[in-house]
C-alpha cells in the first residue's frame, strides 16, 4: 500500500455548520484531535493506538480525543461543531420532512396495520453513499444458524432529526440491513410484538457515541431479512446516524 493510499477522506452529503460529517478508508496512524464519535461500519475491528488491545469492535462506535487511529477499513467520523440552535439542522440543504418523502407511498397495505402519519415529526437529511463492504454472512453479530456465505453490500448513510417525545413510527420492513449510531441527546430503539406501542417488549437506550452492535433483523440470506416490529423514540430533541446496508446482487 502507498502513502497516497492511506487515510483517504471524503466530506459526506449532509456536512454542515453544526455537525462535520466524514469517511476515513484505508486508515493509517490517523489523528482523533477534538471530541468526535467514531463510528467503526465494518466487521473488522478498530485498533487504537493506545493501551495494548484498545480498539473499537465490529458494527459500534465510541467517543474519542486527543488519540490516534493505527489502524481501520474505514471510519465514519461526526464532530458537533455548534450546539446553539441545534435544531435548525432541518434548515440546512437537502434536509425534509419525512412525510414529504414518503408521501402517498405510505399508504396501508396487506402487511401494515396502520400507514404511516405524514404530519410526524421526523426530518431526514440527504442520504449518501459510504461505498462497498464485503463480509461473511455468518459472522454478522447476532445471527445464529445462517450458513456461511460472503455477500457485497452499498452501504447508505444519512442523519434523523425528531425532537423530544417523538414516536417514530413502528414498522417491520426493509430490504437491507440497518443500524443506529446516537449523534446528540437521548433516544430509544424499540422493539414490539405488532404494531401497537402497548406490545413494547425491548427499550434500548441511546446515548450519544453509542451504536447499536446488533442489527434487528434476521438473516435469511443475502437478500431477505425479517424485522421485528420497530422504531426510534426521542426522549430529548435528537439526532442520530442510520446506517444502511444495501445488498448487491
Amino acid at each position: 500500500m502507498t502513502v497516497q493510499e492511506r487515510n483517504t477522506v471524503k466530506m459526506l452529503n449532509f456536512a454542515g455548520p453544526h455537525i462535520d460529517v466524514r469517511c476515513v478508508e484505508q486508515v493509517r496512524d490517523y489523528a482523533i484531535n477534538k471530541r468526535t464519535i467514531v463510528i467503526n461500519p465494518r466487521l473488522e475491528p478498530v485498533s487504537l493506538r493506545e493501551t495494548p488491545g484498545s480498539s473499537i469492535p465490529a458494527w459500534s462506535s465510541t467517543i474519542l480525543k486527543e488519540t490516534r487511529i493505527e489502524r481501520a477499513a474505514s471510519l465514519i467520523l461526526l464532530e458537533i461543531k455548534e450546539t446553539a440552535n441545534l435544531g435548525d439542522i432541518i434548515l440546512e440543504s437537502g434536509w425534509q420532512l419525512y412525510g414529504d418523502i414518503v408521501g402517498k407511498s405510505s399508504r396501508k397495505d396487506s402487511h401494515d396495520e396502520q400507514p404511516y402519519p405524514l404530519n410526524t415529526p421526523l426530518w431526514r437529511s440527504p442520504q449518501d453513499e459510504v461505498g462497498m463492504v464485503e463480509f461473511d454472512l455468518a459472522a454478522i453479530p447476532g445471527q445464529i444458524g445462517i450458513a456461511s456465505k460472503k455477500a457485497r453490500f452499498l452501504l447508505k448513510v444519512n442523519l434523523w432529526f425528531a425532537p423530544a417525545q417523538t414516536n417514530c413510527f413502528i414498522h417491520n420492513k426493509h430490504d437491507f440491513i440497518e443500524i443506529h449510531s446516537q449523534i446528540h441527546g437521548q433516544g430509544r430503539m424499540q422493539k414490539f410484538h405488532s404494531q401497537h406501542a402497548a406490545t413494547l417488549y425491548e427499550d434500548m437506550l441511546m446515548s450519544p457515541g453509542y451504536t447499536t452492535p446488533l442489527p434487528f433483523c434476521t438473516i435469511q440470506d443475502a437478500n431477505h431479512f425479517v424485522y421485528p416490529w420497530h422504531q426510534y423514540y426521542a426522549d430529548t430533541d435528537c439526532i442520530w446516524l442510520a446506517l444502511e446496508y444495501h445488498p448487491q446482487k
